[in-house]
Formats: C-alpha cells, sequence, structure tokens
C-alpha cells in the first residue's frame, strides 16, 4: 500500500539531520506537471499489458482512502474493468473512520469491488507479547500484515498486487520494506507525489481524498509531513532536480534550495538504497540474477 496507508520512516523521523523543520522552498517554475491525459493513457495500458502477458486478468488494491492507493484502483479498473478490480480495506481499531469513508467513496466512484479486512486482532496478539513495542514497530507490522493479506487475496482471486507506492517514498526510504511498498505491479512509482495529486483531480477521484493532508494513519493525529519534516511541495521540487536532472549540492543552493535540508534528502536515498533493490546475492555462478541476469518482467514472455 502507499502514501495514507502503512508507511513508516526508513530511519529514526526523530534524526535531526533527517526532520528539518521550516526546510524552504524554491521557485516553482513548473517542471512537475504533467499531462495528466496522456499519463493516465501510459499508466492503463501499463497495468493492462503487465498483467495479461503473464495470464492475469484481475488485479487486487489496497485501498486506504489515501491518494495514491485511490489514482492505483482508479487506473486499474480503467485497465481492466471495474469487476476485474478488487479493493480491500484494513483498518486497524485506532485507524480514522473518515479512511474507511473516504475508501468507500473511491470505490463508488471507480465501481471496484471491496472487502475490510479488520487486522486488529492479529496486530494486538502479536503486540500482547511486545508491550513496550513503540510506534514505529507497530506500523511496520501493520504494513506487512496488510500486504499478507493482499497476496492471499491476489491468491483467491487469481490476480496480482498493484502498488502505490510513490517516487518520492521510494527514494526517501519512506515505505515498510516487504510491506507497502510490495507489489507485483506498480504503476505510481515513476509519479513524484505532487504529480500523483494531479493525476487524482484528472481522473475526478472525490475531493475529499485529493485535498486532506497525507497520512499513513497508523495512530491518531499522524502525519506524513510532520513526520518527514519537510513539505512534499518542497522535498519533490529537490528530488526532481537531484535526481532526474541530476544536478549537484553546491547548484541546488544556488537554486535556492537549503544546503541543510538537500543533505539530509541526499542522505535519505543514498542510506535507502536497499529498499530498491531486490535481496543482494552472493555472486557464484555465471549470470547470477539482478547482477548479469537483469530480465525482471520479459523474460521468455
Amino acid at each position: 500500500m502507499a502514501r495514507g496507508e502503512t508507511e513508516t520512516a526508513a530511519v529514526d523521523p526523530d534524526d535531526p539531520a533527517l526532520v528539518l523543520e521550516g526546510s524552504h522552498e524554491p521557485i516553482d517554475t513548473g517542471e512537475l506537471e504533467v499531462n495528466a491525459g496522456l499519463v493516465e493513457s501510459i499508466l492503463v495500458g501499463f497495468i493492462r499489458d503487465e498483467l495479461t502477458r503473464v495470464g492475469f486478468e484481475k488485479a487486487v488494491v489496497g485501498l486506504s482512502g489515501g491518494v495514491d492507493s485511490s489514482v492505483s484502483a482508479a487506473l486499474a479498473a480503467r485497465a481492466l474493468g471495474p469487476e476485474n478490480v478488487l479493493g480491500v480495506m484494513m483498518p486497524y481499531r485506532t485507524s480514522s473512520a473518515a479512511s474507511l469513508s473516504d475508501a468507500e467513496a473511491v470505490a463508488e466512484v471507480t465501481r471496484i469491488r471491496t472487502t475490510v479486512v479488520e487486522i486488529s486482532p492479529q496486530i494486538d496478539a502479536y503486540f500482547e507479547r511486545f508491550p513496550d513495542a513503540d510506534r514505529t514497530r507497530r506500523g511496520n507490522k501493520m504494513a506487512r500484515e496488510r500486504m499478507t493479506i493482499l497476496y492471499d487475496m491476489s491468491a483467491v482471486e487469481k490476480a496480482l498486487v498493484i502498488g502505490t507506492s510513490n517516487k518520492t517514498e521510494l527514494l526517501l526510504g519512506y515505505s515498510t520494506q516487504f510491506g507497502d511498498s510490495a507489489s507485483a505491479v506498480n504503476p505510481l512509482g515513476d509519479l513524484y507525489k505532487t504529480q500523483v495529486w494531479q493525476l487524482a483531480a484528472h481522473l475526478e477521484l472525490p475531493e475529499q481524498v485529493i485535498s486532506k493532508p497525507p497520512s499513513a494513519d497508523l495512530w491518531v493525529g499522524q502525519s506524513d509531513e510532520q513526520e518527514l519534516g519537510f513539505a512534499y511541495s518542497a522535498v519533490d521540487r529537490l528530488l526532481y532536480h537531484l535526481v532526474d536532472r541530476r544536478v549537484g549540492i553546491d547548484e541546488l543552493v544556488e537554486m535556492g534550495h537549503d544546503r541543510g535540508f538537500v543533505e539530509a534528502v541526499y542522505r535519505r536515498i543514498r542510506v535507502n538504497q536497499y529498499k530498491r533493490r531486490l535481496p543482494v546475492i552472493a555472486k557464484l555462478g555465471v549470470r547470477t540474477i539482478d547482477r548479469d541476469f537483469r530480465y525482471p518482467r520479459d523474460w521468455g514472455v
């Protein structure tokens, strides 16, 4: 699942080297604006092609009421037909009631099928053994529990799990490995968070889903941007120049980005590289998976 669902910070959010209150934003020159109609067409084709080429016609999406999962569900419905998409809502006892109602509103608009699986019993049973577990441990456990449910539902449905992690989260490591970052196919992974909002508006998703502050809803009052320590609008502009344009740190500072902000974001990208790779395999043979044998989707298909 993705923002508005189950991500937790990859590193300690209280680390002062990573959390920078008041990181100022440079002038927005429009680099992150997308042709939403074209993006929709590409991603709908991507979902349809990637599923059908390996023999699947159905998809399962973790539906939280957040903008990312809502966009993935809407794209999957357009690609496969709403009757072939199952949105799974997985609330915990402290989840906001608005999250569930927003997810239901998305399901109504997209016309996908839905089911609700409450995760409180199994989460609470586990942490009875570890009553002192902090919020990060609990959030990661919720994220991974939800993903096991999605994969179980995918087996029942003979479907693939559609991912909901956007490019901002993947670069910053703001996700739970093998939790909300897991999926078979991810249509949002090359869209920054602010671009996902643009696509959501184009897809005419419910306004309350688009406009509400991003939250993984892991505990009462949890906010993505407070936990990260900066606004998505600021970090997306930085990430675009740092990653897509390969602009150096000194030049980024000259462009108006705070040096401490740039260095902290650069560090997050670097230390979370392991989350963006397959597990590293010790090389013994001539062709090692993800080293010399790099066919992620099309081998023999």
